[in-house]
């Protein structure tokens, strides 16, 4: 294979930043930790399977896909809609890195009379598309804290609510990750009422941060009661706002994650496929994983 100089100059750099990477966490150079990197198909504007052919393109493991919009039943819930899902997988190698109920936004899992069957339905659905963790979204109108803190009848209610989901997602192998605007001290005391190993915290490194979290000690805090995470950092490239991702890194090393780090990241530039390849390059490379 013939290699110009200009690809020859950008692998070894490559190679040096992955080199670095490890010899900063103490690795061997070909010990990169075991992780996927995908995108939400809400960022990738994509919200249906063709969401899975985009990340093909852009070079992405997975998408993590949307369960629909507040209906009896959910779109995720319709077999022949999940088979347009499975026959992607199949052709583009890609995965479903995890499903996101972003619907409980607008229609909180704690009021909305229809929360315990939409919660089954996507969880059956996910185990059906080889998926192992569901988003279940707490903002907007779903939000658990308020100016006075927190909202204890919302957060009760939940934690009901979640009781009664867990033996259906221990059965199924999912996982219920909790996204919020919550710390992790309060996460965790939700996690402790809980007590199922089915239900955990998907953490966003963004939101996090731009709550006035301390998000490296959040993640060891949390440890392996975190099953998944976003990366983003508002309007900016990672690397190139708030977050500080040095710090992310190492702690995410320290708690020994492996799994996924799903990109709900901005395009910058405007133009999808490049701003995302762009987020997918840097985080290979501060992961060691190039």
């Amino acid at each position: 294979m013939n290699i110009t100089r200009r690809g020859f100059l950008k692998r070894t750099a490559c190679g040096a930043a992955a080199l670095s990477a490890a010899s900063r966490w103490g690795l061997a150079a070909d010990e990169a930790p075991k992780l996927k990197i995908g995108a939400c198909d809400w960022s990738l504007m994509v919200v249906e399977p063709g969401a899975l052919e985009v990340a093909k393109a852009i070079g992405l493991d997975g998408v993590e896909i949307s369960a629909g919009d507040p209906a009896d039943t959910l779109r995720i819930a319709d077999p022949a809609y999940r088979q347009q899902y499975k026959e992607l997988v199949e052709k583009t190698g890609v995965e479903i890195a995890s499903v996101a109920m972003g619907l409980l936004n607008n229609a909180p899992l704690a009021t909305d009379p229809r929360g315990p069957a939409w919660v089954e339905q996507t969880i059956d659905a996910t185990k059906d598309l080889g998926a192992k963790v569901i988003l279940l979204a707490f903002f907007g109108k779903g939000d658990l804290r308020d100016r006075r803190g927190l909202k204890a009848a919302e957060c009760d209610a939940v934690v009901e609510r979640l009781k009664a989901a867990a033996p259906r997602a221990e059965e199924a192998g999912v996982i219920l990750g909790l996204e919020n605007t919550l710390s992790a001290k309060d996460n965790l005391a939700i996690l402790d009422r809980v007590q199922s190993d089915a239900v955990q915290v998907y953490y966003d490194i963004g939101n996090s941060t731009y709550n006035g979290y301390d998000v490296p000690a959040e993640i060891r805090e949390l440890g392996d009661r975190i099953c998944q995470f976003h990366f983003k950092d508002g309007g900016f490239f990672l690397g190139k706002g708030r977050v500080e991702m040095e710090p992310v890194a190492q702690a995410m090393r320290g708690i020994n994650y492996e799994g996924w780090i799903v990109l709900e990241t901005a395009m910058p530039t405007r133009k999808r496929d490049e701003d995302f390849r762009t987020n997918a390059d840097y985080v290979r490379t501060l992961f060691g994983m190039t």
